[in-house]
């Protein structure tokens, strides 16, 4: 495809994330979740944001108000408001839905049409012609009072292929009433890339519309139908980010822009937007309160992640061997994964991450690799701690010679009172700046209470501990040593509220691994303040 100058109104990046995707199982956007979620599609570019179905969702409808009254303030994308066409046998001046879409003062609306005979006559009850007519009466009405309308054909692959000359005409009384752009829905997401490419070109041919697509992503296949559909002639994407949405999700916005973009020579979004592809993304994900998915194309964290010791040592002549694209294009980064497959580049990729020069330290290197595939053997995982391998390397560098802290000893116990209420107790003897402390505390747990005592003997001594915190804590039973006698991993993540970091510990007991993993997560800490 012939790269374009910039983006234009030639070719459409519609989301619909706020209608579509939340309809997401989990998902439930406030207003003001709404507004922050439109700020950022916005920042990132997109032509179109769908803002959810003003009249038949409250929500929805203050939204649409708020954004009339100056809370959203667009710089790049056009607001759009989504409702179905008028009722059958109802006027339109007169169906309280039409006047809701008028009402939401958003310039574009997206209706929506049955396309599918079966559902023409089945879920709307009427016939054929009364859908036309609803569908050319709708669009006219709209765009006599200065509204730009698409029209979503609800089922059309499936509608199509029943009864083509039904969904055509379908198509054909949405242009007749003056939509820009007819948008073919794969709403079952049934369809796959090669069938659905031959539909919408021979669409294109029929009739000469300008054609959109929106693909669900029931057979794994929405992004690859999006992107089919693009090279058949469509030029209208319907996404939502990171595929939110019903069932198995929607074509995701990023994957989809990423492909055009990089692949095709599309410049879909203004200049240095693609950079900020990663971050928008989880910037979402946070809104959603959904995690983000590390394996995502382009924007998740494990996406341009190599952890077999083939692949590292060809990054390390260059990158470009085994990464598709730089990540910084998408504003990701790359990182080497050092477990039991690693190599000698692993190591010293890793250490280049750490900001570690392991040039000419063949021995260091050596003795490095050897450490990790003991542990690894032992049950021991740095691919998630990256932490823990950063302290691992500079101990074979001896660059950790003066530890913050020492244990002498430590002890737990449990206490089960006769009222039922079940109090952990912990003491710890440990040396720091030169003293014996030693500190008792409780908790709710024992490892809750080990880390009170931990951070009660050393806070007098250690100043920056007070901005350390644990953001989370994980523990997972190695099945290779079955009940009770069961060896358990431990990852701690931390935080000072400007980084995070995470910790492994592995032992036979919970506690000594929680305080393994515990121990790192400070000594990291104090080792990056320069305590070390």
């Amino acid at each position: 495809m012939t790269p374009m100058a910039g983006p234009t109104d030639d070719f459409h990046v519609y989301d619909t994330t706020l209608r579509d995707g939340a309809q997401r199982e989990g998902i439930s956007y406030s207003v003001t979740d709404k507004l922050a979620v439109a700020r950022l599609l916005d920042g990132l570019g997109v032509g179109f944001i769908e803002g959810g179905w003003p009249g038949a969702m409250p929500k929805d409808t203050e939204f649409f108000a708020r954004a009339a009254a100056g809370d959203l303030d667009l710089k790049h994308a056009k607001l759009v408001a989504f409702g179905a066409t008028r009722k059958a046998g109802v006027k339109v001046e007169e169906d309280p839905q039409v006047k809701a879409l008028l009402d939401a003062q958003a310039p574009v609306v997206t209706l929506v049409a049955k396309s599918d005979l079966r559902h023409i006559e089945r879920a709307l009850r009427t016939d054929a012609d009364e859908n036309l007519r609803m569908v050319r009466d709708t669009v006219r009405f709209l765009k006599d009072h200065g509204r730009r309308v698409f029209l979503d054909a609800e089922h059309f692959f499936d509608g199509y292929a029943f009864s083509p000359d039904t969904s055509l005409r379908v198509l054909e009384s949405a242009v007749e009433g003056g939509a820009d752009v007819v948008v073919l829905c794969d709403t079952n997401g049934g369809q796959l890339p090669l069938g659905l490419a031959e539909t919408v070109a021979e669409v294109i041919e029929k009739t000469g519309f300008r054609v959109g697509i929106h693909c669900q992503d029931d057979t794994s296949c929405a992004v690859a139908n999006t992107l089919a559909a693009v090279q058949a002639g469509a030029t209208h994407v319907q996404c939502t980010a990171n595929g939110y949405g019903e069932r198995a999700g929607n074509a995701d916005l990023f994957a989809v822009v990423g492909n055009l973009v990089t692949k095709f020579g599309m410049d879909v979004l203004p200049i240095g937007a693609l950079a900020e592809l990663t971050r928008v993304s989880h910037a979402l994900a946070e809104i959603a309160n959904i995690a983000p998915d590390t394996h995502q194309a382009y924007v998740g964290s494990s996406a341009f992640a190599h952890k077999a010791g083939l692949h590292a040592s060809a990054i390390k002549v260059d990158p470009e061997l085994y990464n598709h694209i730089d990540p910084d294009i998408v504003g990701n980064d790359m990182r080497v994964l050092v477990t039991e497959m690693a190599g000698r580049a692993s190591i010293e990729l890793k250490g280049r991450e750490f900001g570690l020069d392991l040039t000419g330290r063949s021995a260091e290197v050596g003795s490095a690799l050897k450490r990790v595939k003991e542990l690894e053997a032992k049950g021991w995982s740095f691919e998630a701690a990256d932490a823990s391998m950063e302290l691992l390397l500079r101990g074979e560098l001896s660059q950790l010679d003066t530890p913050p802290f020492t244990l002498e000893s430590y002890r737990v116990v449990l206490d089960h009172r006769s009222d039922g209420e079940i109090v952990s107790e912990a003491t710890v003897k440990v040396h720091v700046a030169g003293e014996r402390v030693i500190a008792t505390a409780e908790g709710n747990g024992p490892v809750h209470a080990l880390d009170a005592a931990l951070r009660k003997a050393l806070l007098p001594h250690l100043s920056w501990l007070d901005t350390v915190e644990l953001a989370d804590y994980k523990v997972r039973i190695l099945t290779e040593h079955p009940g009770t006698d069961a060896v358990t991993r431990v990852l701690v993540e931390s935080t000072d509220g400007e980084r995070e970091w995470t910790t492994v510990g592995v032992h036979g007991n919970i506690v000594e691994a929680s305080w393994l993993a515990l121990c790192d997560a400070l000594v990291h800490k104090a080792m990056r303040a320069g305590h070390v």
